[in-house]
Order: structure tokens, then C-alpha cells, then sequence
């Protein structure tokens, strides 16, 4: 009786064993153990690898600033634009320039300034005197990845110019329309510093950035790896260290698997709750609009992709949150003058909005 018991208890554990090893749960299908045992739904393999090799190729030339790194990806995955932003020199041009040389995209870079006409982006309308037609020539904006350098400095007129591309990836001239080459994406940058010469970017075309990435200055050691770096280049070209990797079409095909990541019905209202309580701020003039919810909709998709998961988490959401809102918002201006920053509220309302479990 006793051997058959033993048999009996070999027997069960040869079958839970059996049970873990293949990813089948033991017990209850439906506790979060079952997402993080069993194999995503949806193949994310290829696209982690992508990304590791993009990390890789980055890394070469900047150090540090994986924060800013990762969120140029996911604004890539979640088919966005981002505003980049802080002081000269901690380098948010070269960061956009190694990123768009480590993918097999088009590349163009134009350097805002005062006297920049909005065809100076778009393109003109030119009058060919053989044909007796005019015929439209583009400009440095028909690319897959724009790189627009110090955007605040061009005036109200020539920022208005990207209002329709960048929302609707097409722009309209003389009464003809022109579809962007896909994937099409906007790098700018701005210096929160220096005033002189700069405009005040319109609200509406803030909203139409995924994110807004503000880049701090580097650490002691970090300091220390930069000059090492730049002692051992001994005058090559940062960028000709880099290799690109992925093509439009593995990017487009990362894009369409970012948009099949799974959401709950309960974070989809953990969103909306984020949003409606912007709206709802003492702290707040301007609270964020519907786009925004999207926004983090989407930023947050791309970073459960990142992380192996075709499934979102509330961690995700808390990640997307800041660099969607801190440029949508307004801060009241008795808050401003007391010296309180849009992050600082939108941490607060992340805080006393309730996760969801």
C-alpha cells in the first residue's frame, strides 16, 4: 500500500513537471502568472532583436541617456513624432542622426531659422518653359525620417507648415495632395534655454508631438566616458561607426504588431481617468485633449512590445504618461510663478489616480 501511494505521489509530480515545462498552468488559467508562463500571443522575437541591435549601434557613439534612447524607439514603433529637448551640447542632434543611420530609411535634416519659408520645407510650384507647365519640386520634408533642427526658431507661418504632414502624413499645395512615403517620422529639437531669436511653439502643434524627451546633463562617469570616447576617435566620424539594421518594411511590420499588443478594458479607463483628471486640475489652465489618450494608448503598446509583452501594464501606461502630458498641459500662472513644473502635477495625478488591479 505503501509503494502504490509513493507511485501515486511520483506520478503527480511527474505530471506538474511535465505541466511547468510546457507553460500550462497548474492551477487557476486566469491569475496573472498565466500571462508571464505561457508564450505571447504574438510572435515578438524579431522585433526585440531589432531593437537590441538599434540599442547596440546607439551605444557606440552616445553614452548613457538610455531613457532618451528608449523612447526614440518606442516613438518609432508607436508611429510618432518626438520633440527633443534640452541645452547645447548633450546631443540631440547626433542622437537623431545616429538613430536614423542605424535604420534603412530616408533621411533629411533641415535647419530651422527666422527667414525659413514654409516652401523652403514643403516645396514649390516651378514653371517649366518647355512643357508650359508648372511642376512641383519637393522638399527636404518628402523623407521618412525628418530631422528638424532648433524648431523654435523658425516663425509662426513656417511652423504652421507642418500642421498637416505631420498629422496626416500629406501635404496640400496649389489644390493637389501629396502622400508622405511611410513610415514617415519628425525628430525636432529645441533649446529650453536661450530666448533670442525663438518662437513660442503653437499648442496645437505641441499636441501633435507623441512625445516631448528632455535630456539632462551626464553624470561624473559618464563626463569621464565621453572625453575617453572622443580622445580614441582621435577626429573620425562618430557616424561611420554605425550599421543600419532595419528596413521599411521590418519597421512597418513592427509597427502593425505594436497595434495587435493586447489592452484591458480596465486600463483603457485607467487612461482615460489620467486624462479627464488633467482636465479637472486646480494646478492645470490647459488640461490634455483626446489625443493625448491615444497618445498614451499607443507609447504605452510600444513599451510592453519593448519589453517582451504583448500585453499592457499598468507600469507601461505610468511610463508613457510624462512624456505624452508634460507639453500638452499648461501650468495656471500663479502655479508657474510659485516655480511648479507640468511634471510635477502630472506625477501627482499619476499618484491619486487609483491602478487598477
Amino acid at each position: 500500500m505503501e509503494n502504490l501511494d509513493n507511485t501515486q505521489n511520483d506520478n503527480l509530480e511527474s505530471n506538474v513537471e511535465s505541466q511547468s515545462s510546457d507553460n500550462v498552468p497548474f492551477e487557476n488559467i486566469d491569475s496573472p502568472a498565466h500571462d508571464i508562463n505561457f508564450k505571447n500571443r504574438i510572435d515578438l522575437s524579431e522585433l526585440q532583436d531589432g531593437i537590441m541591435l538599434i540599442r547596440n549601434e546607439i551605444s557606440k557613439v552616445i553614452v548613457g541617456q538610455k531613457s532618451m534612447i528608449d523612447m526614440l524607439i518606442a516613438s518609432i514603433l508607436a508611429n510618432g513624432h518626438s520633440l527633443i529637448e534640452g541645452v547645447p551640447g548633450v546631443a540631440k542632434t547626433i542622437s537623431a542622426k545616429l538613430l536614423a543611420k542605424s535604420l534603412e530609411l530616408g533621411f533629411s535634416r533641415i535647419q530651422f531659422t527666422p527667414d525659413l519659408m514654409p516652401s523652403d520645407i514643403l516645396g514649390t510650384s516651378v514653371f517649366d518653359m518647355k512643357s508650359s507647365k508648372f511642376d512641383f519640386k519637393k522638399g527636404p520634408v518628402f523623407s521618412n525620417m525628418i530631422l528638424i533642427d532648433e524648431i523654435n526658431r523658425a516663425p509662426a507661418k513656417t511652423q504652421a507648415a507642418l500642421f498637416e504632414v505631420m498629422e496626416e502624413r500629406q501635404i496640400t499645395i496649389d489644390g493637389h495632395t501629396y502622400k508622405m512615403d511611410l513610415p514617415f517620422i519628425v525628430l525636432a529639437t529645441q533649446n529650453p534655454i536661450e530666448q533670442e531669436g525663438t518662437y513660442r511653439l503653437p499648442e496645437a502643434q505641441l499636441d501633435r508631438f507623441l512625445f516631448k524627451i528632455e535630456i539632462d546633463y551626464p553624470n561624473l562617469e559618464e563626463e569621464i566616458e565621453i572625453i575617453n570616447r572622443e580622445q580614441t576617435l582621435q577626429g573620425a566620424v562618430k557616424t561611420d561607426q554605425i550599421t543600419a539594421h532595419l528596413s521599411k518594411t521590418q519597421i512597418e511590420k513592427f509597427q502593425g504588431l505594436v497595434n495587435q499588443i493586447i489592452i484591458e478594458s480596465h486600463l483603457v479607463k485607467y487612461i482615460a481617468d489620467i486624462i479627464v483628471n488633467t482636465r479637472n486640475n486646480p494646478f492645470l489652465y490647459l488640461g490634455a485633449s483626446p489625443r493625448a489618450s491615444i497618445a498614451i494608448l499607443k507609447a504605452s503598446k510600444a513599451f510592453a512590445a519593448m519589453n517582451g509583452r504583448d500585453f499592457v501594464t499598468p507600469e507601461d501606461i505610468k511610463q508613457a504618461a510624462i512624456p505624452v502630458l508634460q507639453h500638452r498641459v499648461i501650468v495656471t500662472p500663479e502655479r508657474e510663478m510659485e516655480g511648479v513644473t507640468t511634471k510635477q502635477i502630472i506625477k501627482q495625478i499619476i499618484e491619486a489616480v487609483e491602478i487598477p488591479r
